[in-house]
């Protein structure tokens, strides 16, 4: 049984409308599955709001669904996303600490968009509704690539790389920054609720020794190695970084569905790992119980 986990394979970052993808979380089970995949874990941004519809259809269709998160933190400058895994969901506190975090979000839409129309940049947030072409449920909430939808749609982009590059990214005009909780914190939080803290795609922030101060100062119990826009050289360098400090290596595709026939980040299980990581995870979640 043992080494039939370890030869399959699960993708541990994908995104869904309950945050900022695409598809709902059954659709993401079910392409997991299509694809050949062992498992898949749902991570919204700040929300947990798409786990229970995962989870019923992994169920029905036999798949494996990793409970995870993603809280978006701050630190050096930089903001910094906390993989968390296997956390009791329905923890009254960890949802109160998502909630806050989600408000903080919608603060920072504001800025964005009042920011873009000083620029001449003319999109509101009921465009930015509307571009989903459905109402947004309770505990989800509007993202970067909502916005960078509608910019395209309104001709001030030609595809969500763009609306980024232009618009969106770190270091362009409309790129605001709101305060949010430290990365230790946020790790602090995960534990608290029986998960599993990793720090996500290290390779996005360019500066390796903020990765290792957070890694010192907060403990975490795992990096993610593998991500969609870590190449051979970066994934090489991170994988050496886990080993250094005893952590779990993880990876997953950072998938959020296809906007305007792109896919962002990376498709479904473009990046994966074995079995014998997720239950390191698994194993990791009841050590701390």
């Amino acid at each position: 049984m043992k080494e039939q986990m370890n030869s399959q394979r699960y993708d541990l970052h994908t995104h869904t409308q309950a945050s900022d993808g695409m598809q709902s979380p059954a659709d993401n089970v079910r392409w997991a599955k299509e694809k050949g995949l062992a498992g898949v874990a749902i991570t919204d941004h700040d929300t947990v709001a798409g786990l229970e519809e995962a989870l019923e259809e992994g169920k029905r269709i036999g798949m494996t669904v990793v409970p995870g998160v993603e809280i978006s933190t701050r630190a050096g400058g930089k903001d910094i996303h906390i993989l968390g895994y296997f956390m009791d969901y329905r923890n009254k506190v960890f949802l109160e600490r998502l909630e806050k975090l989600r408000q903080a979000r919608d603060t920072r839409n504001d800025l964005i968009l009042s920011r873009l129309r000083s620029l001449g940049v003319e999109i509101t947030l009921d465009e930015v509704l509307a571009t989903m072409g459905r109402p947004l449920a309770p505990d989800e909430s509007i993202g970067r690539p909502h916005m960078a939808d509608t910019l395209v749609q309104k001709g001030y982009a030609k595809d969500m790389r763009d609306a980024f590059d232009r618009y969106l990214a770190e270091g362009t005009p409309g790129y605001v920054s709101v305060p949010r909780v430290e990365p230790a914190e946020a790790i602090s939080w995960i534990r608290e609720a029986g998960g599993v803290p990793v720090v996500a795609h290290p390779g996005l922030y360019g500066n390796d020794e903020l990765v290792r101060s957070i890694i010192e100062a907060a403990k975490p119990v795992g990096l993610e190695v593998r991500h969609s826009d870590h190449d051979a050289e970066v994934e090489s360098r991170y994988t050496a970084m886990a080993a250094h400090y005893g952590l779990i290596a993880t990876g997953g595709s950072d998938f959020h569905g296809a906007r305007q026939g792109v896919i962002f980040h990376g498709d479904l299980g473009s990046r994966s790992v074995d079995g014998q990581v997720v239950e390191e995870l698994r194993k990791a979640a009841v050590a701390q119980k």
